[in-house]
């Protein structure tokens, strides 16, 4: 069974989950299929994914319990506002078949339509009371972004999902989130996605580093899982995105060792703080303007 991470609103949530962020529509159904007959239990998707659909899709041809499955998405900007965000809670409930999230977060802070992300989140904070979904949280917040929000809105997230692998590792934002009780979850959690056209042209692929290769011989793992272990040991949650069989299955074979101290630290100095996804701070008007489909 996959490690389980406590919420500060006190639901669990497994700390390892598929993440589906570029999988085609026509391979997600699959990819969510094969993770949950692996032992997954948590998937990621999102409105902007274009993919929630198939994720549910997934979910029932498993076979699996839906109450077994943890499910996370997220509200894209264009769909921020108070009743707007509600109306994107009945989108994604639709798309997915069901009636009740797990956990559902803002994408992004959108800081050129900042009073619309408050909105958005104050109307995550009635979905949560009224137990549409069993926990709220956001993506990409860097410290100012959730010093803002805190100010404005009355429940902590539970949940910040941020870019974060070996050689971006953001501790800042993972220190104001240990401050406030936020679980940091990990998008590109090996550094694999990375295809970001206009931002990081001179990225080094993290999977080839010769530190990680090293580590990951010495245990008789790959690269990868290694990465995963580093996320998990040291308390964040993870979402590898893959549709390849064999990838999901070696993403998920992470619990039969443990990196020591001084291996964990030497992930620890890989830190780059160069991020290859786009920066959340710089408004991406086009992007943050295109609207999410009804079905």
């Amino acid at each position: 069974m996959t490690p389980e991470l406590v919420l500060n609103n006190g639901v669990t949530m497994p700390a390892l989950g598929l993440g589906v962020f570029q999988s085609p529509p026509e391979e997600t159904a699959a990819a969510v299929e094969t993770a949950l007959n692996l032992g997954y239990r948590h998937i990621d998707t999102a409105a902007a994914y274009g993919n929630e659909r198939q994720v549910g899709d997934g979910i029932r041809r498993s076979g699996i319990d839906r109450g077994d499955v943890f499910i996370e998405t997220k509200v894209w900007v264009s769909d921020y506002g108070y009743d707007e965000t509600l109306h994107a809670f009945d989108k994604a409930t639709r798309k997915l078949g069901v009636d009740q999230l797990d956990l559902l977060i803002l994408h992004q802070p959108a800081t050129d339509r900042f009073d619309r992300t408050v909105a958005a989140y104050q109307a995550l904070e009635k979905l949560l009371a009224d137990g549409r979904v069993r926990a709220i949280g956001v993506s990409n917040f860097m410290r100012h972004h959730l010093t803002d929000l805190l100010a404005r809105t009355e429940i902590v997230p539970a949940v910040n999902q941020i870019e974060l692998h070996p050689y971006f590792a953001q501790p800042d934002v993972q220190k104001v989130d240990a401050e406030h009780g936020i679980l940091t979850q990990a998008w590109s959690p090996i550094g694999g996605i990375t295809f970001y056209p206009g931002w990081g042209e001179q990225r080094r692929n993290v999977l080839q580093d010769p530190a990680i290769a090293a580590i990951a011989a010495a245990h008789g793992k790959t690269p990868a899982q290694v990465m995963l272990r580093w996320q998990l040991q040291q308390g964040r949650s993870a979402i590898p995105k893959s549709t390849n069989p064999g990838r999901i299955a070696e993403n998920f074979d992470i619990f039969d060792f443990e990196l020591t101290a001084g291996q964990l630290a030497a992930l620890d100095a890989l830190d780059t703080g160069i991020r290859n996804g786009p920066d959340p701070d710089v408004p991406r008007t086009a992007m943050f303007d295109r609207v999410i489909p009804e079905d």
